[in-house]
């Protein structure tokens, strides 16, 4: 599996999760929907949306333990509904900053064996949306 910036994995007909490039695990999960605020959504979309949101979080904090997950919707660059989810640990780059912040120390690779996370994402995915 090629870890390029974007990479999709995962996709249904109303949503589709990509890699954020990174030191640390951190997927995105965008709304196929060309809309720009979450209460936009359907109801139903917006469960949808944070029932996968969910289904990274928790199989982040299962397979690497983080010190912290943190989930983010900005939109301001990308003006589509998305979810940032990320992994952080105490010394990571930018910890306590967000991801976007100062960076604190020298960074070093906190993914592991990302490609079998991906796979339990996947995974857990199909088998809650096939």
């Amino acid at each position: 599996m090629s870890l390029d910036n974007f990479e999709r994995v995962y996709e249904n007909s109303h949503f589709f999760v990509e890699i954020e490039e990174s030191s640390i695990p951190w997927l995105k999960v965008f709304a196929k929907e060309k809309v720009k605020e979450l209460s936009f959504l359907s109801q139903e979309k917006r469960l949808e949306l944070f029932n996968i949101t969910n289904v990274v979080e928790t199989t982040m904090i299962e397979f690497y333990k983080p010190d912290k997950v943190n989930i983010a919707s900005f939109g301001n660059y990308v003006p589509q509904v998305h979810m940032h989810i990320m992994a952080r640990f105490k010394e990571d780059a930018f910890f306590p900053e967000p991801m976007w912040g100062e960076r604190q120390r020298e960074d070093k690779d906190f993914r592991g064996d990302f490609s079998a996370f991906i796979k339990k994402v996947q995974e857990a995915l199909k088998s809650l949306y096939p």
